[in-house]
C-alpha cells in the first residue's frame, strides 16, 4: 500500500484506506490536488461547537473542507453525460461531486444516510469508466467518534444508519467503486478540540 506516501501527521490523525494505488496516482500525476488534500487535512480540526450546534443544511465540517478547497480552485461539479444508441440520445446526468479539480473527485460524507456512499461510489465508477476522473477521495468519520457524540448528548443525531467508516469499507471492498482508485480518510478522535 502506498499510504506511506502520506505525511505521518495525517496517518496519525486519520484512519486511512486506499484502493488501486490511489496515493501514488494522486501524488505523482496530480501533485497540486494532492497538496491541497494534504493541506486541508492538516488544517482541519473537529470542534466541539460543530457537534453541539448543528449547522443546518450543510455541517460545519463539510463547510470548512468545501470552502478551503473552493478557495484553491476546486468546484462543485455535475457532469453532463449521455448514452447514444443509434439515433436515440438519453441524458444520464451524474450526481454533483462536492469538490472537483483536474480529474480528482472528492466527496465529504459527515452525517448523511449511509446510502449516500452507494451514490458516491457509483458516481466514481461511472466517471472513471468515462475517463472523466482518475481518482476519487472520500472524507468521512471514524466509528470511534460515536463515543464523543454520545458524551455530548448528540449520539442519536449520528446514528448507526448514517455515514461512518464501518458503513463505507464493506461497500468499497465489495466492489462498489469498481476500477476507480479510491482514497478514504476517516476523521478520528485525535482531531477533536473543545472550543466551548
Amino acid at each position: 500500500m502506498s499510504i506511506e506516501l502520506l505525511p505521518e501527521c495525517i496517518r496519525e490523525n486519520y484512519e486511512v484506506h486506499e484502493w488501486k494505488h490511489a496515493c501514488a496516482i494522486l501524488k505523482e500525476d496530480f501533485p497540486d490536488e494532492w497538496s491541497d488534500i494534504l493541506s486541508v487535512l492538516q488544517e482541519f480540526r473537529l470542534y466541539k461547537s460543530w457537534i453541539t450546534n448543528p449547522g443546518g443544511r450543510k455541517s460545519k465540517v463539510s463547510g470548512f473542507i468545501d470552502e478551503y478547497l473552493y478557495e484553491r480552485g476546486w468546484v462543485e461539479k455535475e457532469f453532463s453525460t449521455k448514452v447514444v444508441v443509434d439515433e436515440t440520445t438519453m441524458d444520464t446526468p451524474t450526481h454533483k461531486i462536492d469538490c472537483f479539480r483536474n480529474r480528482v473527485a472528492l466527496e465529504i460524507e459527515w452525517n448523511n444516510k449511509d446510502p449516500f456512499y452507494d451514490r458516491d461510489l457509483n458516481n466514481f465508477r461511472l466517471l472513471f469508466d468515462l475517463r472523466a476522473i482518475s481518482a476519487g477521495v472520500i472524507i468521512t468519520r471514524c466509528d470511534e467518534l460515536q463515543d464523543i457524540f454520545n458524551e455530548l448528548g448528540r449520539g442519536a443525531s449520528y446514528g448507526a444508519s448514517t455515514t461512518h467508516m464501518g458503513k463505507l469499507l464493506p461497500r468499497i471492498e465489495g466492489g462498489g467503486g469498481a476500477g476507480c482508485p479510491i482514497l478514504v480518510f476517516g476523521i478520528s478522535k485525535a482531531l477533536y478540540e473543545q472550543d466551548e
